[in-house]
């Protein structure tokens, strides 16, 4: 089992109030943006090496599609409503044992 100790850095990387369609952006930005990270580990582990376990990536990414459904399903609930959205997303970058 890790052992995280205390923070050592943290990255304000979304910070704001934003319309409906900004949001939707943003975050399907940002979770696209990892899908793709977990995509080319998947085909960095599985190169030259056709049986390489890529439970981990694989299941990442389905994981992240998810969480963009239901992201994008909440806030399209909101459209009507003309209401802005919040989005803090911090960084928080640990040591592991």
């Amino acid at each position: 089992m890790e052992t995280l100790i205390e923070t050592k850095q943290k990255i304000q990387l979304v910070d704001g109030s934003f319309t409906p369609s900004e949001a939707c952006d943003v975050i399907t930005s940002l979770l696209d943006q990892k899908i793709n990270f977990h995509k080319l580990q998947r085909l960095s582990w599985s190169e030259g090496n056709r049986d390489a376990n890529t439970k981990y990536p694989d299941e990442r990414i389905a994981e992240l599609e998810r969480e963009k459904v239901i992201a994008n399903e909440f806030i399209n609930s909101l459209r009507s409503e003309g209401k802005r959205l919040r989005i803090d997303g911090i960084l928080k970058i640990s040591l592991e044992e």
